[in-house]
């Protein structure tokens, strides 16, 4: 399915700003030991697999994307951060061409919000889990977004990129969903811990990495076509992107809310 923020080179600046800002918060806890054959299942342009490589220097990666330019720059910023563990390649994560069982872990990072049925790639990944393998997935549920002031049109223009994401078949809120997914698709001892950003100026650099460059440039992003689709006239949505920035003033707050599941292949 397409990919709902394209694949423009800002898209590619505002995915680095989000994996810098939200790298302690999401991976701190994600180390693999040496000799491990890790999975990445959709990389897209790197911006997780420069934590997973530096988090694990010792564990060899694999990492795939259905993208070829999504993995040109992946490989680019892999080898200007230095690092020899990460290998890439072009794979449907439907169609994997792997072996089953030849993997000791599997990582999956803002892949499944994106795919009509996430259930079915689930269990293309869990096939390629060795027995007590472990698979690592994180969603981010934009119905977890508030803020201060409060704003009618800031949440307009948020709910255009949801119902974007849900018309191209995807789920803006599947971070909810981690544990029945998992759940669903056989895998145990399934643990999700929520990982909330909570952004106001006592916390600069997450005004700046994740309330301005993150999440209203993402919708921002989607302006024209939200605009273009009819889902709101252009005074709602800017006024909506103009309250979002009010929000990383001296009396703002924003909040957000991403889930991190581990399970176990058993």
């Amino acid at each position: 399915m397409p990919y709902v923020h394209g694949y423009a080179e800002r898209e590619s600046v505002r995915l680095e700003d989000q994996a810098e800002t939200l790298a302690d918060l999401l991976h701190c806890d994600t180390k693999y030991s040496a000799g491990s054959l890790i999975l990445e299942a959709g990389c897209g342009v790197g911006s997780q697999t420069v934590s997973l490589a530096s988090n694990s220097p010792d564990a060899k990666i694999i990492s795939v994307d259905i993208s070829e330019s999504s993995l040109s720059e992946a490989k680019k910023r892999i080898q200007a951060a230095g690092y020899q563990n990460v290998s890439f390649q072009k794979e449907d994560i439907l169609n994997l061409t792997f072996k089953e069982k030849s993997f000791d872990h599997i990582f999956v990072c803002f892949v499944l919000e994106h795919l009509a049925n996430p259930s079915k790639a689930l269990n293309c990944l869990k096939k390629l889990l060795k027995p007590g393998g472990t698979i690592t997935v994180i969603e981010g549920d934009h119905g977890s977004a508030y803020f201060y002031p409060d704003s009618i049109q800031a949440h307009k223009a948020v709910s255009c990129q949801a119902e974007l994401q849900r018309a191209a078949g995807g789920n803006p809120n599947i971070g909810r969903e981690l544990y029945p997914l998992l759940k669903q698709t056989g895998f145990k001892k399934i643990n999700v811990s929520p990982r909330m950003i909570y952004a106001d100026s006592s916390k600069p650099s997450l005004v700046e990495g994740f309330t301005k460059k993150t999440f209203t440039a993402m919708i921002e992003g989607i302006r024209m076509s939200a605009i273009e689709k009819n889902l709101i006239d252009e005074k709602t949505f800017d006024e909506g992107i103009k309250a979002l920035y009010r929000t990383t003033e001296n009396d703002g707050v924003f909040c957000y809310t991403f889930f991190k599941a581990v399970a176990f292949n058993l």
